[in-house]
């Protein structure tokens, strides 16, 4: 049996436990600190669960040690409450010290390893986008960083929520649709190591991971090199050609990216004609684009553009209907509340006055 739970395993990664950057060491450090602490009392417990039933069994010949009249034991009571109350302090100090000490918004200036990479990660349907903004170019699943210096990222997604996890280089963080979140990672090693989604996403997310190749400073410039030779442009619009669904998509790059795609794509308003979120945010905080606002509703639509059905094709939805801004006047003088009742989000209301009761 233990040979074949060998084989099987025989395939498994152990990236947690052989960490190759200084995050993934601590959170390794912590791991094993943890399970050591944990350990205290299971071993314990598993010696006694078999010792103390062999010893005292009803069978033995020598019961000259039973006592019947024994009620308490003050040795036996602090033991028993004494030890898991240090376990539990000590756990509880060290989630304090590596929560704030492994925050993945908390840079990484104070290993002073050189100048830091900016990396803007957006996950799409189901590949990666990396944008690198200093230099100017992007890839698709292909992630290349310089040793020994830390990476910044910026993430968000197009589509669903997902998350990225390169388990050798340290934890992970998830990617929101309309937000921004942010990651500091560093490799202590050249090498190749495995990156992916560690969040399900529909059809194509068994093949949603791509390679982050650390290598030294010349080879990361030359990398850099290559993707300005070989690239395309990344525009508006070959960003909307790309975000659309595919699985197992090849490595490719682009040797230009538009000025502020990032933040477009943060903001929900790649598309030329969209509302950004935070000049939506803004006409809310005025008061909103009132009964006129309505036939721009599709200025602020999103996700009807990116419906795909259970195999990941694209579902084509047509636009909102235009209505009618006299009938939703008088719908509204009428009976206020008949504003929101399901004839008119469907763009069907008629000028007859609605029982909304």
């Amino acid at each position: 049996m233990a040979l074949a739970g060998a084989f099987a395993l025989s395939g498994c990664q152990y990236d947690v436990l052989s960490p190759q950057g200084w995050v993934a060491g601590q959170e390794r450090n912590l791991l094993l600190i943890a399970t050591g602490l944990m350990l205290i009392v299971i071993v314990p417990v598993l010696i006694m669960a078999v010792y103390f039933p062999l010893k005292y069994r009803a069978d033995r010949s020598d019961q000259s040690d039973y006592d019947p009249t024994f009620e308490h034991s003050t040795k036996i009571e602090v033991a028993v409450w004494g030890i898991p109350i240090l376990i539990i302090i000590a756990l509880g100090w060290l989630t304090y010290v590596y929560t704030h000490r492994l925050d993945p918004y908390r840079s990484l200036d104070h290993l002073n390893a050189g100048e830091p990479v900016e990396v803007q990660a957006v996950s799409l349907d189901w590949k990666w986008l990396f944008i690198y903004p200093e230099y100017g170019v992007a890839s698709v699943n292909e992630l290349a960083i310089p040793e020994g210096r830390p990476i910044n990222f910026r993430l968000t997604s197009s589509t669903v929520m997902n998350t990225l996890s390169i388990p050798a280089l340290g934890g992970m963080v998830y990617s929101m649709t309309g937000m921004e979140t942010k990651l500091h990672l560093i490799a202590d090693n050249t090498g190749t190591f495995f990156g992916r989604s560690a969040h399900y996403s529909g059809p194509g997310f068994s093949q949603m991971h791509f390679d982050t190749l650390s290598m030294t400073d010349e080879d990361f410039n030359a990398w850099i090199e290559k993707a300005k030779a070989e690239g395309g442009e990344l525009t508006r619009t070959s960003y909307l050609a790309l975000e659309k669904p595919t699985i197992d998509e090849p490595v490719s790059y682009y040797a230009s990216v538009e000025a502020g795609l990032f933040d477009r794509v943060v903001e929900m308003c790649v598309e030329e004609g969209k509302v950004c979120m935070g000049h939506m945010m803004m006409q809310d905080e005025l008061g909103g684009g009132g009964l006129e606002g309505i036939p721009a509703a599709n200025a602020y639509s999103y996700d009807r553009a990116r419906t795909i059905d259970g195999f990941g094709n694209p579902v084509e939805l047509p636009e909102l209907p235009t209505p009618d801004l006299e009938a939703f006047h008088e719908a509204f003088f009428n009976d206020p509340a008949a504003i929101c009742g399901p004839e008119i989000i469907s763009g069907y209301l008629s000028t007859e006055k609605k029982d909304n009761g």
